[in-house]
């Protein structure tokens, strides 16, 4: 179903940097006035100055109800009804699970989890009365296959896909639209010191500006679920289908069974450093 009109204000978390600010800008640039939500509310006042047209700052703690319902509130009163909530912050912290601490997979499930549901619910409080309104919420690609090195990370972003399509049919008699999109590795701080080989940094690597055009183009189209890019969701979900040992002899090939592990590590310790102290790291 295409969606008859563009919407009018968006509202999107972590949107300081990354993803969220293209996405920021991408809506803008179509018309929307959009508020930015992030932890860092000094880089997010700065994010805004760049987006054309209107848009605003506003603090933001995805894993405090209390935080985000001030967020959806302050943003309507300065902007008007919101008609897009995307929920996009969130953090990856790798490593050997055997090594993983609980306060790091706790950190992962609060607010890349946690987060999106709290400010779905809260948001979807708000469209169901006006019987209107578009939830996105930003997955992964590990959201549709496992990772070594990853494994909690891919839980939450499994959690993301299932809670996704579980609302959207909870909520489609409402008129409140939900969806997510699954992006393969951006070159944004979160995927930082990983170490690419050729082939996977040309078929499975992307920009935040492609996806951010995912993000209008799953509210343009309401479809569930978006992979960006497609070619690598079609790849991802493919594989599923092989024997479990013709599938791990395929990453050995591709040289993706280590791609979280054999990390530049220094990189990836300064990545780790500012998402324990600033939690809407995307």
């Amino acid at each position: 179903m295409i969606r008859s009109s563009t919407p009018k204000v968006v509202a999107i978390t972590g949107a300081a940097r990354g993803i969220g600010l293209a996405t920021a800008k991408l809506f803008a640039a179509q018309g929307a006035r959009v508020a930015i939500g992030d932890l860092d509310v000094d880089l997010a006042t700065q994010a805004a100055e760049t987006v054309p047209g209107t848009a605003i700052a506003l603090p933001l703690d995805v894993t405090d109800e209390g935080s985000f319902a001030a967020f959806l509130d302050h943003a309507e009163s300065e902007l008007g009804p919101i008609d897009v909530l995307v929920n996009n912050a969130g953090v990856m912290l790798t490593g050997d699970f055997l090594d993983e601490k609980r306060a790091t997979a706790a950190k992962m499930i609060e607010i890349n989890l946690g987060g999106v549901i709290i400010g779905a619910q809260l948001a979807a409080r708000k469209f169901a009365g006006r019987g209107s309104g578009h939830i996105v919420n930003i997955a992964s690609m590990a959201g549709a296959a496992g990772f070594p090195g990853v494994a909690t990370y891919c839980g939450t972003k499994f959690g993301v896909v299932g809670f996704t399509l579980a609302l959207r049919e909870e909520l489609e008699p409402c008129g409140v639209r939900v969806s997510a999109v699954l992006p393969g590795i951006v070159h944004t701080e979160l995927s930082a010191g990983l170490q690419l080989s050729p082939i996977i940094e040309k078929f499975g690597s992307v920009e935040p500006d492609d996806i951010a055009r995912a993000v209008v183009r799953a509210v343009g189209r309401n479809k569930a679920l978006t992979y960006a890019p497609e070619r690598l969701g079609l790849a991802l979900r493919a594989s599923n289908l092989i024997p479990e040992r013709t599938r791990r002899r395929l990453h050995r090939w591709l040289h993706t069974e280590r791609l979280y592990l054999n990390v530049d590590q220094a990189t990836r310790d300064a990545y780790h450093a500012r998402a324990n102290t600033i939690r809407d790291a995307s």
